[in-house]
Order: C-alpha cells, then sequence, then structure tokens
C-alpha cells in the first residue's frame, strides 16, 4: 500500500509561482511513475506532467510545458511541481498520483494507470 498527500495549494495572482509536495509513503517498491493531474470545476481530469521513479523520463501536458517542472528528492520521497507564470486556466484541484508501472508516453491521458491518488490540493489563480 502506497499513501500519498500533497501540499502546497493556495491563491495567487496570474504571473505567479507556486510549488506543490507530494510526500510519498507505504512500500516504495510500488512506486515507479509519479506524475500530477488537475480537475477545474464542471471539467474532465487533466494530466499535468508524470515523472519516472529515479529521475527519468518526463512528460508534460502541451498546456503546461515551459511553466510547469516536475522534479523528485529521493531521499525525501517528495515529489514536486513547480508551477511558474501561472494563469487563471490552471485553477483546478491538484492530484499527486502513482503507480508501480512504469511511465508511457500516453500516462497523462490515462488516469486509470495510477492506482494511488491524494486527496488533492486547490490551486486558484486570480487575473
Amino acid at each position: 500500500q502506497v499513501q500519498v498527500v500533497e501540499s502546497g495549494g493556495g491563491s495567487v495572482q496570474a504571473g505567479g509561482s507556486l510549488r506543490l509536495s507530494c510526500a510519498v509513503s507505504g512500500n516504495m517498491r510500488s512506486v515507479n511513475c509519479m506524475g500530477w493531474f488537475r480537475q477545474a470545476p464542471g471539467k474532465e481530469r487533466e494530466g499535468v506532467a508524470s515523472m519516472q521513479v529515479g529521475g527519468g523520463v518526463t512528460y508534460y501536458a502541451d498546456s503546461v510545458e515551459g511553466r510547469f517542472t516536475i522534479s523528485e528528492d529521493n531521499v525525501k520521497n517528495t515529489l514536486y511541481l513547480q508551477m511558474s507564470s501561472l494563469k487563471p486556466e490552471d485553477t483546478a484541484t491538484y492530484y499527486c498520483v502513482v503507480d508501480s508501472r512504469y511511465c508511457s508516453r500516453t500516462v497523462l491521458k490515462r488516469p486509470s494507470d495510477f492506482a494511488y491518488w491524494g486527496q488533492g490540493t486547490v490551486v486558484t489563480v486570480s487575473s
């Protein structure tokens, strides 16, 4: 079993930055692919970024490419999402996700591939 807990959400003005954190604990052998999804009110869930554990390949949604950076701290078992140049359309609940399988190229299109989800952290970007 794996536990996933996000933190770092909040309110920021457009153009600002936030860093989300995701603490992962439990059976770390079940952690190979980690990432972030988000869901805005009234919209479908959207894959934001993913990373192979150990500093492997990363994938980003086109909507955040160049503005968001996913990273990990293996010592702390923590995943991060650095968000810069935030836009009002980035407003959503952000979820940290983990799975035992390796990240595929289409992983951001397949939320059901992730077995473990956090409770979410809310990001609000005002114009």
